[in-house]
């Protein structure tokens, strides 16, 4: 009889490898953040990535970083956490006490809405506002409401090769 394959994805892996694959739908040419939400049951129960709301035309959609505030993607662009969690449609009962996988830790009116969707634990690769008020916010209130972070570690972070070409095996990258 022989072993079962060595080297397999954590589930951590698998579920930040899920939201790094929504976040290659975003539009947004300089920041692409996906989301993956699961329950306690290792079962993915909803994805989303950062773009335009439904019915605003990502193709007239100011994607600038700088200028006027109005004519930058900041008053418009949906997060992928917002996404992730409109985009779910099971009952309120499902989502309390999930995860969420996201690229960056979340800014602070995504916190409030993880907070009050009841997920319950966060996992991101990407801590780069970490300095920053809303960081810092959202920081004090996962602590206050008991909602637990972590970043996936050096050693979980590994990269993979997907191709969506038939016959080809995923491959782990050196």
């Amino acid at each position: 009889m022989s072993k079962k394959r060595q080297n397999y994805l954590s589930w951590d892996q698998f579920f930040m490898g899920v939201a790094k694959l929504a976040a290659a739908r975003s539009k947004d040419p300089s920041t692409q953040v996906g989301a993956c939400i699961v329950d306690s049951q290792n079962r993915i129960i909803s994805i989303g990535y950062n773009g335009t709301p439904n019915g605003f035309s990502d193709n007239i959609f100011p994607w600038a970083r700088e200028g006027e505030e109005l004519e930058t993607k900041y008053p418009y662009v949906c997060h992928a956490e917002l996404n992730a969690i409109l985009n779910y449609r099971g009952s309120r009962k499902d989502i309390e006490g999930a995860t969420i996988y996201v690229d960056l830790f979340p800014c602070n009116e995504c916190a409030k809405m993880i907070i009050q969707s009841g997920i319950k634990r966060v996992v991101f690769l990407s801590d780069k506002y970490k300095d920053t008020t809303k960081d810092m916010a959202s920081r004090k209130m996962f602590d206050t409401c008991g909602v637990s972070y972590q970043k996936l570690e050096k050693c979980e972070q590994k990269d993979y090769l997907v191709s969506l070409k038939p016959d080809i095996q995923v491959t782990e990258q050196e």
